[in-house]
Parts: structure tokens; C-alpha cells; sequence
């Protein structure tokens, strides 16, 4: 597939068969992760691969809050047979720039614009949900309420110094349901490209 093709086929897929996934797949779709971009090359990333039905079953038990059953919402994403958690460690980030070739020893965080340790982490994500598409696969990336990030620990034993940033279910698609969000439609380029200034548009127009 076009790379073109794969950026503008992508879509956030609620709704999956029971068809299981190639092994393998999940393989690469993994092995692309790791060539994202991270700041300092510090790769404080990690994923949590979940690909058995008791697997699938424990982390719904773990992310979904006390007395929300089965929704409209999420009763598609559990058909998915693939659930990977990406996490970020911020302290594998302070840890690299402490080092010698950088030099920040305070480990202060303020010298950090933005949290690099979790859009390095999304970052990887995103190259999941392309090679998701390459596939021929459907994928989603959806939020852990912060309320249920115990509970999730504890069922899969993960180290405080990795946060999950959320959550990617993987599979083949079922026919859409359609989203109530996509009514807002897609932002064109006139919107959200400002050319050298603010108020300029875009175009050379």
C-alpha cells in the first residue's frame, strides 16, 4: 500500500470481527514502534502485548470502571483480539539527560517544554496505527481512566516508572457504526496552517 493511501485511510476502528490476528503482524506492528523518534534517543517506552482471550478479559476487568458493563461504545473494541498498553517512563528521560553528553544532573523537570517521554510514547503509538492499516487491519488508541491505572498495575505487575498513556485495541474491522464525533468533520488546511504569521493564510493565494 501507498504510503499516502495508509496516512488518509486511517481511522480510530470501534467495531472488529472475532477473526484472530497473525502472530506475526502484531510482530511488526510492534518492530515499527521502536522506530519512533525519542528525545536523547532515551526510548523510555514500553508496551504491554496482549493477545489471549484471559488477557483481553483481565484488562477490561482492570480499565473499566466499577458498575460500567459492556456499552455501546465499548462492545465493538472487545471483540478486538489484540490490546497493546504503550507506556512512557519519565524517568528513563531525567535518567539520559543526566548523563555526561547532556549534563542536566538537577534532573529538573522544568526544562522540559512538554512531557517528551509521553509524545515520544504516542508517537510510537501512531506508528502502530499506520502499520495497523499497511496490514490491512484496524486499530484504535483509547484512553485508561486515571481512576482504573491502579487496578491495571496490579493485574499486570507493571513498574511504577511506566505509565500507560492508553490503550490500542488491533483487529480486522466490522462494518462502522459510525461516530457521533466524525459529524464535526475534518479540519481543512486553511484552518490550521498559519504561513509565517498568524493571520496569514496558508495558501500563496
Amino acid at each position: 500500500m501507498e504510503f499516502a493511501d495508509v496516512v488518509l485511510r486511517r481511522r480510530m476502528v470501534r467495531n472488529y470481527t472475532t477473526e484472530p490476528v497473525d502472530p506475526a503482524v502484531v510482530d511488526r506492528i510492534l518492530e515499527h514502534a521502536l522506530h519512533a523518534p525519542s528525545a536523547g534517543f532515551s526510548q523510555g517506552w514500553a508496551f504491554l502485548r496482549l493477545d489471549t482471550p484471559d488477557d483481553i478479559q483481565r484488562f477490561w476487568d482492570a480499565a473499566t470502571p466499577p458498575g460500567r458493563g459492556t456499552d455501546s461504545w465499548s462492545e465493538g473494541l472487545r471483540r478486538a483480539p489484540v490490546i497493546v498498553v504503550p507506556m512512557s517512563s519519565k524517568q528513563a528521560y531525567l535518567d539520559r539527560y543526566a548523563e555526561a553528553d547532556k549534563g542536566w544532573t538537577d534532573r529538573d523537570e522544568s526544562r522540559w517544554p512538554a512531557p517528551y517521554w509521553d509524545i515520544d510514547t504516542g508517537m510510537a503509538t501512531l506508528l502502530m496505527l499506520l502499520t495497523a492499516v499497511d496490514e490491512g487491519l484496524g486499530a484504535c488508541f483509547f484512553g485508561i481512566p486515571p481512576e482504573r491505572i491502579p487496578a491495571f498495575r496490579e493485574t499486570f505487575g507493571v513498574p511504577e516508572q511506566y505509565t500507560p498513556i492508553g490503550a490500542t485495541t488491533i483487529g480486522h474491522r466490522a462494518p462502522d457504526r459510525g461516530s457521533p464525533s466524525l459529524r464535526r468533520g475534518r479540519r481543512g488546511r486553511e484552518d490550521v496552517v498559519h504561513r509565517g504569521h498568524w493571520n496569514r493564510p496558508s495558501s500563496r493565494d
